[in-house]
C-alpha cells in the first residue's frame, strides 16, 4: 500500500525518535518543507535532548505514536539518524498507522522503522532527513527528488557501471538500508521478509571486517540465497583495510558470488551528501547493464 501522495497546505511532522539533533536543522529543514507548500509541525519533544538521544524513551515513543496516530498528518520526517529506535521500536501500536497510511523518512537508525513498515506493507521513504533539507541548497538533486515523490512523481534512477556489477533484470519489492542496523533486528519479529524482494544495503563507519562478519551473517542464514537482486549503496566513512585482502565491494560481491541475480554496485544513497531518495517496500525494476544501469520505481 502506498500512503496518499502529499497535496498543498498539508501537515508534515517533524520527531526524533532516535539521536539528539541540532535545533538549528530542525529550523532549516521546516523553511524548506515550508517552501513546499506543506504546514510543518513538530513534535513536542523533538528539540528534547537525554544524553546522546532525543529525549528520554518515554518522550520520543510518545511523539512517534502521537505522529502515526494523528490522521490530519500525511507524512513524518524523522530529523535525524543515530541510535534510539530498537529501545522503542516494540512500544509502539501500529493500528492508527495501517489505518491512515502516511509517509515516513529518513534513514540510518530509521531503517528500524522502514522494516516494520514493509512488514506491514506499506511503503516509506529512505531519504535525506533535516541536516540535508537545511544545508542543501534549495534546487539540489536530492531534495528535488524528494519533493517530487512525496508530491507523486516517482524517479528512474541511471547509475554508471560498476567492474563488481553482475548483469541483469528483475523486478521485486525493494527492501532494507542500513546493514549494521538491519543485523540488530535479525532474529526479531522487525527482521524482513527477504524471498524474492530486491536488497538494499548501506552503511557508515564500520570497519572493513564488521562488514564481512554482517555479510557472513546473511549469507549463512540463507537471505543472500533468497533475494532476486542486491542494490549496494554507499558505505561511507569505512576505511578500507589492507589486511583483509579485499576492498569492502569485493568483500560483498563474493559473498553474492554463489547466486545468479542481478547485483547493483556503487548506488547514490547512503550517509553521503549525494544521498538520493528511495521508497521502500515498492516493487521497482532493476536493470543492471554493461554500460549504464537503471532503478525504476
Amino acid at each position: 500500500m502506498t500512503p496518499p501522495y502529499l497535496q498543498p497546505n498539508d501537515e508534515i511532522r517533524i520527531i526524533s525518535p532516535s539521536g539528539v539533533i541540532s535545533p538549528e536543522h530542525i529550523d532549516g529543514a521546516k523553511k524548506t518543507l515550508s517552501s513546499w507548500d506543506l504546514q510543518v509541525t513538530e513534535g513536542q519533544y523533538a528539540r528534547s535532548e537525554y544524553g546522546r538521544f532525543a529525549g528520554t524513551k518515554a518522550q520520543r515513543a510518545a511523539d512517534l505514536q502521537q505522529a502515526f496516530d494523528d490522521p490530519s498528518v500525511k507524512a513524518v520526517l524523522c530529523s535525524r539518524g543515530g541510535y534510539g529506535l530498537s529501545q522503542i521500536i516494540d512500544k509502539i501500536d501500529f493500528s492508527g498507522f495501517v489505518k491512515s497510511p502516511k509517509w515516513l523518512i529518513g534513514f540510518s537508525d530509521i531503517t528500524i522503522l522502514h522494516n516494520a513498515i514493509t512488514n506491514l506493507g506499506i511503503v516509506s521513504l529512505h531519504s535525506p532527513m533535516a541536516k540535508y533539507l537545511a544545508e542543501l541548497p534549495a534546487d539540489a538533486d536530492q531534495l528535488q527528488r524528494l519533493k517530487e515523490i512525496l508530491f507523486g512523481k516517482l524517479p528512474t534512477y541511471r547509475v554508471e557501471s560498476h567492474p563488481l556489477n553482475r548483469l541483469g533484470k528483475i523486478q521485486g519489492k525493494l527492501i532494507g538500508g542500513n546493514l549494521a542496523v538491519m543485523m540488530g533486528l535479525r532474529g526479531t519479529k522487525f527482521d524482513l521478509s527477504y524471498k524474492n524482494n530486491i536488497l538494499f544495503l548501506e552503511d557508515v563507519g564500520e570497519k572493513p571486517y564488521k562488514i564481512d562478519r554482517m555479510m557472513q551473517n546473511l549469507r549463512l542464514g540463507g537471505v543472500l540465497s533468497e533475494i532476486a537482486g542486491l542494490v549496494v549503496g554507499q558505505f561511507g566513512e569505512c576505511d578500507e583495510d589492507p589486511l583483509m585482502k579485499q576492498s569492502i565491494a569485493e568483500i560483498i560481491a563474493e559473498a553474492v558470488s554463489a547466486y545468479n541475480y542481478p547485483v547493483l554496485f556503487n548506488f547514490p544513497a547512503g550517509h553521503v551528501d549525494y544521498n538520493l531518495p528511495i521508497v521502500m517496500g515498492l516493487n521497482v525494476s532493476l536493470d543492471v547493464a554493461k554500460l549504464q544501469s537503471k532503478l525504476i520505481f
